[in-house]
């Protein structure tokens, strides 16, 4: 970047983020302008001072601690026009480290190294490979709105996290192509906090083992007493109750048996694809 975009990024940023929220399903707890409040206490320790309200932070902390903590730790004057921007964002909504993984796997073959969330070498010189920053900008976006979408809190801000993915894919682009982007706005529910920690859980194999152990067992004894029946067949007609029990046993077996594979095959899509959106795979 020939001209930082810093300022003019955390303005737009700031919209998004709005003032002071501590809505009890935001994992992020009292937050003001970004800011949680667990960010504020240790920034303030760090500078000696008392601990106190989120609500009371000044404009001049609010911008010390985004440069400080979210555009030096993306490197932000180091990324190309709108990526800058795209990036910054996203640490500030689910963490840097989240973030930075997001533009990592965006790259694609372009990035050799290790998708770890650290903007370091590796990742700044794939980025000097990439031409087409308008459709780096649409894949950091869609793999972003695709992580959101895999958290528990989704049914909650999902509305505001897509229209603010989808505003920040607007600008980011306008500001990649040369453009002059949108005025931001604030979308209720968008600021807040989407974090890792707050995945869905994958479907275990629990319930498959089980089924599918029920279903061998019953078929194993469904055997055993047609075994019995061929026994007591030439001594006598009382063994006809034997053939009804083994042919219910041998439907409930089947039933079992289909049952725990198609959960097995259900939870190992279900959890391939959580790990896909998640970058845990």
């Amino acid at each position: 970047m020939a001209v930082s975009r810093e300022r003019a990024s955390l303005d737009k940023l700031l919209v998004h983020e709005g003032g002071y929220v501590n809505h009890p399903s935001d994992p992020g707890g009292p937050t003001n302008k970004g800011v949680t409040q667990r960010v504020y206490d240790a920034y303030r320790k760090g500078k000696g001072q008392r601990a106190r309200s989120v609500k009371s932070i000044t404009m001049d902390e609010v911008y010390e601690i985004y440069d400080r903590q979210y555009w030096d730790a993306v490197k932000g004057d180091q990324l190309p026009d709108g990526v800058d921007y795209v990036v910054l964002d996203g640490a500030v909504n689910s963490g840097v480290r989240q973030s930075v993984m997001w533009l990592q796997r965006a790259l694609g073959a372009a990035y050799k190294g290790r998708i770890d969330g650290s903007m370091g070498f590796s990742t700044l010189e794939a980025l000097k490979t990439v031409n087409n920053h308008d459709a780096l900008v649409d894949r950091i976006c869609d793999i972003r709105l695709n992580f959101l979408r895999h958290l528990k809190t989704w049914p909650v801000f999902g509305k505001g996290w897509a229209a603010r993915v989808s505003e920040v894919r607007s600008i980011g682009k306008a500001w990649a192509s040369g453009e002059k982007p949108q005025i931001a706005s604030f979308m209720d529910g968008g600021q807040a906090k989407g974090f890792i920690e707050d995945a869905n859980t994958a479907p275990g194999n629990g319930v498959a083992d089980a089924a599918t152990g029920a279903g061998i067992g019953g078929g194993g004894l469904a055997g055993t007493l047609q075994g019995l029946q061929d026994q007591l067949t030439p001594l006598s007609y009382s063994s006809e109750w034997i053939t009804k029990v083994v042919v219910v046993l041998s439907l409930v077996s089947a039933l079992m048996l289909a049952g725990g594979i198609g959960w097995r095959w259900y939870a190992t899509r279900k959890a391939a694809r959580l790990a896909q959106a998640l970058g845990t795979g």
